[in-house]
């Protein structure tokens, strides 16, 4: 998605100093198709840290880098570079050094592999930068390419996480995952909850042996937050570190922010004619993912795949090429998933459906037949309470997160009109978890995109609603018609506008969670 942005500063400073709820609300491995079992691990080697942490220098300008960076200088670069700047990440107080740290960890076979993770440790004369810290485990979102590093502050998401999180006093650790950053694994293992558990868990412990060696003492708080596949992500952490690894983990609380943790629910809304912006991309990366952890989603890739795009997508994300060189190379179509002959297509989803297209029908179809016959989701207590057939929704049933109820404090927030995420992935899992929590479940839910005028996360909603506006007008400003506003707010939705906001929140939730 294009990085719209956003000149909010003085509007959303306007709206906090009216007040309003900023935290509140309510108090929210494995699959009904079989269990959630850890791949049995070279217990040798997970978690074990490959080699010394090594800095990474930040570079603050054409010809200037350094090892620390300054709170002043962050500030200065947010402003620049960050959406909505210091209005959402807060004036940083702490100086930041960031680090890289190889660790052994396992692929979807349970085979030992290796991955790196950034390590963000804030320094400086407040007290909340010295001595023992919180250590917030955060999850990325969804990349392409394999070159992503949260470990490089001059991206998008790691400089919003260090000025969010490090630069208020945490020790960040950011796990880049399997694939990514180095990775000599060869593939990503997308959404496999399990192996992304694993994965994160195995981070935290390498990151753990080292941290006093880098001045990072930590504290007994222990927070995990994520966004957009990382939302889901974070979820699955939580999950194995309750239910798998009580004794070595105590979470103090979580916070999944627009994460597609209902993928079953997910997957048969797609496949039954709603697809969501970017699954011709996603699609290939989650079935590619099954494939190699053995879940047998095809013999061949023309089982699935139309013949332009069969040769290669195996292999092909993530990579080195965005999904704009991708869809200019012709490897993969623009967004067009289903033929324009093939039904159901749900009202507002044309743009899906056409000659250029990725999904065979003869798949599509198979795939709704068994749909038809083995439904999911017609509980919300007991959702996957089914027993597909069909090799895809086998793997979308065992990586759902509708499993458990988690037994910390945990925030959902997410937007209503999400093109990406759809926000129903949020309310199908907080009803499972209510319905399951009973009055000991701590779940708060936030919709930024909630119109009412009563209710928590007053200001916080007052302003995303300001921000949408805001950038309708811009366009409008500039020339655009109404349609040209409505995509430029479509386009910035997931990633530009309810990130900042859903993150600023998990701050305040995770700040103010009581140490278990």
């Amino acid at each position: 998605m294009r990085d719209v942005r956003l000149p909010l500063v003085p509007l959303l400073l306007l709206l906090a100093s009216c007040g309003g709820g900023g935290s509140g609300g309510s108090s929210i491995g494995n699959t009904a198709g079989g269990e959630v079992v850890t791949p049995t691990p070279p217990v040798s080697l997970r978690g074990q840290a490959i080699g010394s942490a090594a800095v990474v220098p930040v570079t603050v300008s054409s010809s200037v880098s350094v090892n620390t960076l300054d709170p002043a200088v962050l500030k200065t670069l947010v402003e620049a570079n960050t959406d909505f700047g210091s209005a959402i990440t807060g004036t940083p107080t702490c100086a930041i050094t960031t680090y890289t740290l190889k660790y052994h960890t396992i692929d979807s076979t349970g085979a030992d592999t290796s991955a790196s993770t950034a390590i963000m440790v804030p320094s400086g004369t407040n007290a909340g930068c010295q001595g023992a810290r919180p250590v917030l485990l955060y999850a990325h979102g969804t990349s392409v390419l394999t070159s992503t590093d949260m470990a490089n502050l001059s991206a998008t998401e790691p400089r919003l996480i260090a000025a969010l999180f490090a630069a208020q006093g945490y020790i960040v650790v950011a796990p880049n995952y399997v694939g990514y950053a180095g990775s000599t694994a060869g593939y990503h293992p997308y959404l496999d909850a399990t192996e992304q558990a694993a994965d994160m868990i195995d981070a935290l412990r390498a990151a753990r042996t080292v941290l006093q060696s880098i001045s990072g003492g930590a504290t007994n708080r222990l927070l995990i937050s994520g966004y957009s596949q990382g939302g889901f992500v974070a979820m699955a952490t939580q999950r194995a570190m309750q239910t798998q690894y009580p004794s070595e983990f105590t979470v103090t609380a979580v916070a999944p922010l627009s994460g597609p943790y209902a993928l079953t629910q997910f997957g048969d809304a797609i496949f039954n004619g709603a697809p969501t912006t970017g699954s011709a991309a996603f699609i290939p990366m989650l079935i590619n993912a099954g494939q190699r952890a053995g879940a047998k989603l095809y013999t061949s890739t023309s089982d699935i795949y139309e013949a332009k795009y069969a040769s290669g997508i195996d292999t092909l994300l993530p990579g080195t090429q965005s999904l704009g060189e991708l869809v200019a190379a012709g490897k993969l179509p623009d967004d067009v998933l289903f033929a324009a002959d093939s039904l159901p297509q749900a009202s507002g989803y044309a743009s899906f459906f056409g000659a250029d297209h990725l999904i065979k029908t003869s798949y599509r179809d198979a795939y709704l037949t068994d749909l038809k016959a083995n439904p999911c989701n017609t509980s919300t207590a007991a959702p996957l309470s089914c027993a597909p057939a069909q090799s895809l929704r086998k793997w979308l049933l065992k990586n759902d997160l509708r499993t458990y109820a988690p037994n910390v404090p945990m925030l959902l927030c997410g937007g209503d009109a999400d093109p990406l995420v759809p926000y129903a992935n949020t309310t199908a899992t907080a009803a499972y978890m209510r319905a399951q929590g009973g009055a000991a479940l701590q779940l708060s839910v936030l919709d930024v995109d909630d119109v009412s005028l009563t209710g928590a996360y007053l200001t916080t909603r007052a302003e995303f609603a300001a921000a949408k506006a805001l950038l309708r007008q811009s366009v409008l400003s500039n020339g655009g018609t109404a349609a040209a506003a409505d995509q430029a707010v479509k386009d910035a939705y997931h990633a530009g506008l309810v990130a900042p906001f859903c993150l600023r929140e998990a701050r305040a939730f995770l700040d103010s969670a009581p140490t278990r």
